[in-house]
């Protein structure tokens, strides 16, 4: 039996020349299962929990075809590539609910460093400890699955000097967030972290990996990896997804994979050494030193993630999903979408043309992707 899988999906809407242009306002109120962000230059929307790989791929697919075709109407719009205003504009935040006294702290808070789009990718495990020890492998690895998905290595019209922009400039929230020990610790640090202020509610905690539920801190179900910029390709999603269920399936088999027991290192410096490697990422994604959690070494992020392709490969196969995990393979060999827009502009190809080709390329594989694949699902 494999796990739950589902997601939540960020995306900018704008002009087929590359501008974003708010509309969430317009789709909110007309289309079921979209919700709004804080600025209307993008707009959200959550898949189902499923196991199944074939169902959640239609499941990522169905709404964006829906979305595409309602943005045509008003105007001939689409939806923009990337995790950040690659074109502009940071200069303004354009408020999607005025009236909502959270917009208006996140706002005044963090300005438009929040205006980003990404995907965060939710595994279901029930058991509350299970859950934590899951956490906190994922926590120090959180860099890798950054390096896999980057692509935003724009904003403002210009390069930045990250691969993700995204992660380089958001406001990861609280400051210091620690390696939760058992559920008991996370329930009495959420409580501490609201009383101090720190936190505004149960979801203003923005760092790279948390556990989610029905009634946080208290009733959890769920491991929410947040760290990923928007992989538009959606074979690439579930080949990122389907590195991390391997890898949990991994833990859930071999409990001494947890940082907290396998690791010579203690709890201080690991989270240290994975905000490092959490920058290290964001500037260089694939081609990033990072320091290894378990021993310490200096490793490439190109070479972990393929050590760990390799230990986990077995137990995808047993499973009966290995063939999704085809494309890391690619992406390792030629190039996250950042890497790959970085190439181009450095022959000279403006960020604009860049942004327009990628808008036609996303178009073309939702198409061709639902026409071969999703029509057994059709009604």
């Amino acid at each position: 039996m494999l796990l739950s899988k589902g997601f939540e999906i960020e995306l900018y809407t704008g002009t087929p020349q590359g501008d974003v242009v708010g509309l969430s306002d317009r789709i909110v109120g007309d289309l079921d299962g979209f919700v709004r962000e804080p600025d209307s230059r993008n707009v959200e929307y959550t898949t189902a929990p499923l196991c199944c790989y074939d169902r959640l791929l239609c499941a990522l697919l169905r709404p964006r075809r829906q979305l595409r075709n309602y943005l045509q109407q008003q105007g001939n719009y689409t939806l923009i590539p990337g995790s950040t205003l690659s074109l502009g504009d940071t200069s303004r935040f354009y408020r999607s609910d005025p009236h909502n006294p959270y917009h208006s702290y996140i706002e005044k808070s963090y300005g438009t460093n929040v205006v980003t789009t990404s995907v965060h990718i939710n595994i279901g495990i029930r058991d509350p400890e299970r859950l934590m020890q899951a956490c906190r492998l994922v926590r120090v690895e959180a860099p890798l699955y950054l390096a896999l998905s980057a692509s935003s290595p724009f904003l403002d019209g210009r390069t930045t000097g990250y691969h993700s922009t995204r992660w380089g400039i958001f406001p990861k929230t609280p400051a210091r967030v620690p390696l939760f020990a058992s559920h008991h610790h996370f329930i009495k640090w959420t409580e501490a972290e609201l009383e101090a202020g720190r936190m505004k509610n149960v979801r203003h905690l923005w760092c790279s990996v948390r556990p989610n539920g029905d009634r946080r801190p208290y009733h959890l179900n769920r491991l929410e990896l947040r760290i990923c910029d928007l992989m538009e390709n959606p074979l690439d999603l579930l080949a990122v997804t389907a590195l991390l269920e391997a890898r949990l399936f991994q833990l859930l088999s071999e409990p001494s994979l947890d940082p907290l027991y396998s690791s010579y290192l203690p709890e201080s410096t690991l989270i240290g050494i994975t905000d490092e490697n959490e920058e290290a990422a964001a500037r260089l994604s694939l081609d990033a030193q990072l320091t290894h959690w378990q021993d310490g070494r200096k490793i490439i992020a190109r070479d972990w993630i393929w050590e760990i392709y390799q230990q986990v490969l077995p137990i995808a196969r047993k499973k009966s999903f290995s063939c999704f995990l085809d494309p890391l393979k690619t992406i390792l060999r030629s190039g996250n979408l950042a890497q790959k827009w970085l190439s181009r502009h450095h022959q000279g190809l403006p960020i604009r043309h860049l942004i327009q080709q990628q808008i036609q390329i996303m178009k073309q594989q939702e198409l061709v992707l639902e026409e071969k694949l999703c029509e057994p699902l059709a009604a």
